[in-house]
C-alpha cells in the first residue's frame, strides 16, 4: 500500500450542540459543550490512518495546550506527526462549531495554519504516494506542494474546501479533486444545489475535469456522490444513516478515498468506499473522533 500524505490544517473543534440557531443579537443557551480534535487536514488524516493506510501529517499548530493534544491525537492513531511545525507566537487554530438536528455551521479561526509555508515542508514527495491537500492553509503552499508532489511521481487529491479562488493552472497538479455541491457551485460559478439534477453535478463536475484535474468528485450528502472521470459520469448512492453530526463527513470521505486509492483502487470504487466511510461517520459526534475503522466500514458494505 502507498503512503498517504496529508498536507492541511489542524484546529481544535468548541462544538455546542443546540435546538436552534440564534438570531442576531440573541442569546441562546445551548445544550453539551465538547472539545474535539479537527481541522480538515487532521480529519482526513485520521480517517485514512484509521482505514490502515500508512499516515503521514504536514501542518502547524501553535506552542499551546491545544497544540500539544492534537499531536498526541495523532500519535495516539498512529499518524506520522514530524510533519507538524511548531509557530512562535501564533495560537493553534480553533474551529467554533454549532450542531443542530444533525446538521452543523463552523466559524474557523486559522491562527498557526495559516503560517504554513513550503520551507516548513519537511516531507519529500516519493513515486506512489497519495498528496492530500485543502484551502485552510495558505493557497500558495497547497499550489506548491501539489506540483512538487506530482513532478515526484506522487498522486494527488486536492479537496476544494473552503472556497477560495485559485490560479487556473492549479488544477493541472490535480489527480483528483474532490468538492460538495456549494463548492462547485461556487467553483464553477454555475447553480448548483442539493436537489440539481445529477446531469448538471456532472457537467460542472466536467468544466473542472477540462481545467485540468484528471478525475472529479462531488459529494452530494443524502444523495450519495458523482464521479467524473475520463470516462465519463457514474452515480454513487449514499446509505442509509442515523444522523448524530455531519461534522467531518466530508473529510472522512476525502481521506477514506485516499487510503483505497493508496490500497489500488480505482477511483469510483474508491469513491463507493468513501461513501460507506462517511455513512459511518455522521452516526457520530464530532469530526476527527468519528472518523471509522476498517472493519465499521467493510459492515457498512456488507450490509448494502
Amino acid at each position: 500500500m502507498s503512503r498517504v500524505v496529508v498536507c492541511g490544517s489542524l484546529n481544535m473543534d468548541i462544538v455546542v450542540q443546540s435546538a436552534r440557531r440564534p438570531a442576531s443579537g440573541e442569546t441562546l443557551l445551548g445544550g453539551n459543550v465538547s472539545l474535539l480534535p479537527g481541522g480538515k487536514g487532521l480529519n482526513q488524516a485520521i480517517a485514512a490512518a484509521r482505514l490502515g493506510a500508512a499516515t503521514a501529517m504536514v501542518g502547524a499548530v501553535g506552542r499551546d495546550a491545544f497544540a500539544t493534544a492534537l499531536r498526541g491525537f495523532l500519535a495516539d492513531n498512529r499518524v506520522d506527526r514530524a510533519g507538524v511545525r511548531e509557530i512562535e507566537g501564533h495560537a493553534t487554530g480553533v474551529a467554533l462549531i454549532q450542531v443542530v438536528g444533525g446538521d452543523n455551521s463552523i466559524t474557523v479561526a486559522s491562527g498557526a495554519n495559516l503560517e504554513l509555508t513550503t520551507a516548513m515542508v519537511r516531507q519529500v514527495p516519493r513515486r506512489g504516494d497519495i498528496w492530500v491537500a485543502q484551502f485552510e492553509t495558505p493557497l500558495a503552499t497547497t499550489e506548491a506542494v501539489l506540483r512538487l508532489a506530482r513532478v515526484a511521481g506522487a498522486r494527488t487529491i486536492l479537496n476544494l474546501a473552503p472556497f477560495v479562488r485559485y490560479p487556473g493552472r492549479l488544477l493541472k497538479s490535480v489527480d483528483v479533486a474532490i468538492l460538495n455541491e456549494i463548492e462547485l457551485s461556487q467553483t464553477t460559478r454555475r447553480k448548483i444545489t442539493a436537489s440539481s439534477p445529477l446531469g448538471t453535478v456532472a457537467a460542472a463536475c466536467e468544466k473542472l475535469r477540462r481545467q485540468g484535474a484528471g478525475t472529479v468528485v462531488a459529494t452530494l450528502g443524502r444523495r450519495g456522490a458523482v464521479v467524473v472521470t475520463s470516462d465519463g459520469a457514474t452515480r454513487i448512492p449514499a446509505f442509509k444513516v442515523k444522523v448524530v453530526d455531519t461534522t467531518g463527513a466530508g473529510d472522512c470521505f476525502v481521506g477514506a478515498l485516499a487510503a483505497r486509492l493508496a490500497a489500488g483502487a480505482a477511483p469510483v470504487d474508491a469513491a463507493r468506499y468513501a461513501c460507506a466511510a462517511a455513512a459511518c461517520s455522521v452516526e457520530r459526534l464530532g469530526a476527527a473522533p468519528s472518523m471509522p475503522t476498517a472493519r465499521e466500514v467493510a459492515a457498512r458494505l456488507a450490509r448494502a
